[in-house]
């Protein structure tokens, strides 16, 4: 089994364990355990608050005392572990601190997926710029490939998915001892622990581009697990009304186009940046949020089809042009000396206290629309559209850079 294999079926499988469940788990919570919407979102805030200091620890422990395949390999195994537990409870209260030791140690890992491929491939003398992007799309496909399974099985509606992704974490857990090691480094200088965090990187924060580009980074950020904690939910409400459509009897693969949409934007993103900047290219991602939200508030899974299909196409757009666009303006705006922790910055504010912020927020938003156990999500998703529209308006007034087209070179590296 060559080397490159090995590693798209580690990729492949990180990001399985996380499709099995992150897109369904919002309509198994609302609609066969009925958690309010501020319940549903605390979960997915979950996300977030592990994202804050998890990965920063988890990164040290690999950096000073123990190989970096091992403490992924233990991280998937005690994850399997806590999702396990999760699929037994129907108590809100306990199903989120259980989903907040099984993000603790899940969230790490996708740093730690990436730090063991490019160790790996690094000792085998592969370029990693050149061959990691083509094993790293393996994981894409392995979220999709999830979620298509668990919807064909029928598991979106109960807590079957969490066992499959118990099962894909064990898995990949032990299989991730039988990686080629991976050894702490030995540093001359210490990286401390605000270092892992990218929080030496405020410095940044004394330039007013750079304020404002993390500050919208933060409520974009908010934005993500919008329709990861509601999209199942809201095709849920549907089987009333719609119970023989295809998005109310295959939510995930109606869901799983947004997936699909992701992998080819991320081919458009040289061309947008070098054409338009990066100040325009985050205004298209922020009135791309808007679309993606208003579809959903005017689309439905009947005559409504395709409205919801163009919304999870947008998607794509949405979600790279921000998320990938702005990790490159990052790279290109910050010194060389805290580029690493710049990034760290970037991950702390969009999947740390955005996702945090968000996921709770928009619970409440939904409880807000919510009378009887019924929830108004016409309204609910032009409330999310409408908070989107306002960061369009404000983000070009306050945001001011100039586009550089000599400086295109930045951006292709």
């Amino acid at each position: 089994m060559s080397i490159k294999f090995r590693l798209i079926l580690m990729n492949f499988l990180q990001f399985f364990v996380w499709g099995s469940w992150l897109i369904s788990i919002g309509g198994y919570l609302g609609g066969t355990l009925h958690f309010t919407g501020a319940q549903i979102g605390a979960v997915f805030s979950t996300l977030g608050i592990a994202s804050l200091f998890m990965p920063a620890l988890m990164g040290i422990v690999a950096d000073k005392w123990l190989n970096a395949e091992r403490v992924l390999g233990i991280c998937h195994i005690i994850g399997a572990g806590m999702l396990i537990w999760a699929s037994t409870i129907t108590d809100p209260s306990m199903f989120f601190w259980v989903m907040l030791l099984n993000s603790m140690f899940y969230m790490p890992t996708i740093a730690l997926n990436n730090t063991v491929s490019y160790i790996v491939l690094e000792q085998k003398g592969f370029d990693i710029v050149k061959d990691f992007p083509p094993i790293r799309v393996w994981g894409t496909i392995g979220f999709i490939a999830a979620m298509w399974i668990v919807d064909l099985f029928g598991w979106t509606s109960n807590a079957n998915q969490l066992l499959f992704s118990a099962g894909a974490a064990l898995v990949l857990g032990l299989y991730s001892f039988a990686m080629p090691p991976c050894p702490p480094v030995k540093s001359q200088k210490e990286k401390s622990f605000l270092t892992s965090l990218g929080l030496d990187a405020f410095v940044l924060f004394k330039q007013r581009k750079m304020f404002i580009f993390f500050l919208f980074a933060m409520f974009l950020g908010a934005a993500l697990q919008i329709t990861n904690a509601f999209g199942g939910s809201f095709l849920e409400s549907f089987k009333s009304t719609h119970p023989d459509s295809f998005g109310v009897k295959h939510p995930n693969v109606l869901l799983s186009i947004s997936q699909i949409s992701e992998t080819l934007f991320i081919l458009t993103i040289p061309f947008f940046l070098n054409k338009f900047g990066i100040k325009k290219v985050m205004l298209i991602s922020i009135l791309a949020w808007v679309f993606r939200f208003g579809l959903f508030a005017i689309g439905d899974p009947g005559s409504g089809l395709s409205l919801l299909v163009l919304s999870m196409i947008i998607y794509g757009m949405a979600f790279d042009f921000f998320n990938i666009s702005g990790s490159l303006f990052v790279e290109k705006e910050s010194p060389a000396s805290i580029r690493a922790s710049a990034q760290g910055l970037f991950m702390f504010m969009t999947n740390g206290i955005g996702a945090m912020c968000g996921g709770y927020g928009a619970g409440l938003v939904v409880d807000h629309f919510t009378l009887n156990g019924i929830t108004d999500w016409q309204s609910t998703w032009f409330a999310f559209a409408g908070y989107a529209l306002v960061l369009a308006i404000i983000f070009p007034i306050v945001f001011r850079y100039r586009h550089d087209p000599e400086g295109i070179h930045s951006y292709r590296h």
